[in-house]
């Protein structure tokens, strides 16, 4: 079985949906964010706080690329598709899902956009940040799941039906 990456945006589910999709497929679990983070010994916050945004970014191509995923469901950071080397490194060994949510209901999942550690310019809204990565989301989809009022079991189904 080919590995099974999650794009989208932050709030999107990834990693809930990722853990209750890696246990039915009995694969492993990764979620890069952790892999960043245990890498820098910091949050994604600090990173961003101290390195800057376009510096967290190449930690979070760098960090893919240095891993070897195998068997894996794949938790991306929703900022992974600027890494245009991580994708191509993802993509390889496996199928890309985007985890598609309407920006409203982003706003509504993320509770304090600025503890998140999400990569982004000050002063960016969602919905701007949204526009910028929807095309890049769509761009390295093989799959496509609307995840608008679906809980993450259903979205699980979903996933799991679109791979067969």
């Amino acid at each position: 079985m080919k590995n099974i990456i999650l794009i989208g945006m932050p709030g999107a589910g990834k990693s809930t949906i990722g853990v209750l999709l890696a246990k039915s497929m009995l694969m492993d679990f990764v979620d890069t964010d952790l892999l960043i983070q245990k890498k820098c010994s910091l949050s994604l916050c600090e990173i961003i706080k101290e390195r800057g945004t376009e510096e967290f970014l190449k930690i979070e191509n760098a960090v893919i690329c240095s891993w070897d995923f195998a068997n894996c469901v794949v938790a991306t950071g929703g900022s992974a598709v600027y890494g245009e080397q991580a994708m191509e490194k993802l993509k390889k060994d496996g199928v890309a899902v985007y985890l598609r949510l309407p920006p409203e209901e982003i706003e509504k999942r993320i509770n304090n956009i600025h503890t998140r550690g999400i990569a982004m310019e000050e002063g960016t809204t969602i919905a701007e940040l949204y526009s910028q990565r929807a095309p890049l989301y769509e761009k390295y989809a093989d799959k496509t799941v609307d995840c608008s009022s679906m809980t993450p079991e259903q979205c699980v189904d979903k996933i799991i039906e679109m791979l067969k």
